[in-house]
């Protein structure tokens, strides 16, 4: 006689957050926290949530007022018909005009676009979107990475004639990164690019009432030198810790190639799992109660 055993789990809802009666909030349910098992890819819910509860929670103020941070689903909509065809990009931005009606992205220095390509986590960061010539600042020191409180920007001569071995700062008049396997993802990176500048154009037109454009000589980009993931599975933690990274403590030194290997100890990325995990966990019982003791038990394991 053979024994058959049929193991069914229900799927519903843990949080949500932000909770009314604030808008927006982002569903996490039990499915979405089982993307959180070692080996596991992280999906777009786990994605966007953390990167709210960053925004909402996590980041110093001054950044949170600096930064603006996209969906997931940004992207994927700017992406269909991605042809070279003006009124393509009209079209494309169409899709997603109403999701920045409540905020001005020109009033921000720093514009955070997660992105799925290819089945792969990649974080792209425009910084001084607003800006119209370059910036010269001065810093005390060589450091990649400085803090929050940068002084305020002022115009700079030709940045070309700045050496990257100088204790100065620089800033391009805007600077992208595209986080994630350097390695044979030059050209994902380059259309990537070329996406995000028509979408500024078109949004700029819509913001600004006049026309602009976003060439590649104007956009300074890299493809940053930053710490990698050493397995197929943990694009999506380190998206999330590049972003947490940033927000903490934001790149002031726009010399390219940017070299941030050191950006933050290995230790720190592999323990991202475990710390969402037991957010989502903390946030539910917060929302819940003790309504639910076993349930709580059968999540942790």
């Amino acid at each position: 006689m053979n024994l058959n055993i049929i193991f069914t789990f229900s799927i519903f809802r843990l949080i949500l957050f932000p909770p009314p009666p604030l808008k927006g909030g982002i569903a996490v349910t039990t499915e979405d926290l089982q993307c959180l098992n070692s080996g596991e890819f992280l999906n777009d819910v786990i994605i966007d949530f953390y990167l709210k509860y960053l925004m909402l929670e996590k980041a110093p103020k001054e950044m949170v007022e600096r930064s603006h941070i996209f969906s997931s689903f940004f992207y994927k909509q700017i992406a269909l018909d991605s042809s070279s065809v003006v009124g393509s990009k009209h079209r494309r931005h169409q899709r997603v005009r109403t999701w920045t009606r409540h905020v001005d992205i020109f009033k921000k220095d720093y514009l955070f676009v997660p992105v799925n390509q290819e089945a792969h986590w990649y974080l792209v960061v425009i910084c001084f979107p607003s800006l119209l010539n370059p910036l010269y600042e001065e810093w005390g020191n060589s450091a990649t990475t400085g803090n929050s409180g940068a002084k305020k920007k002022t115009e700079s001569p030709a940045l070309e004639d700045r050496s990257q071995n100088s204790n100065s700062k620089t800033t391009s008049t805007y600077f992208k990164r595209a986080m994630g396997k350097q390695a044979g993802f030059l050209k994902i990176y380059e259309h990537l690019c070329n996406l995000s500048d028509r979408y500024l154009q078109v949004e700029w037109e819509v913001r600004r009432g006049s026309p602009r454009n976003f060439t590649a000589e104007q956009m300074k980009g890299s493809l940053c030198r930053v710490p990698l993931q050493d397995n197929s599975s943990d694009c999506g933690v380190y998206l999330l810790q590049f972003a947490e990274s940033f927000l903490q403590n934001p790149v002031v030194h726009f010399d390219l190639p940017l070299n941030l290997e050191n950006w933050f100890p290995r230790q720190q990325v592999r323990r991202k799992r475990d710390e969402i995990r037991e957010l989502v966990l903390q946030l539910y019982r917060k929302q819940k109660g003790a309504r639910s003791s076993k349930l709580d038990s059968a999540l942790i394991i």
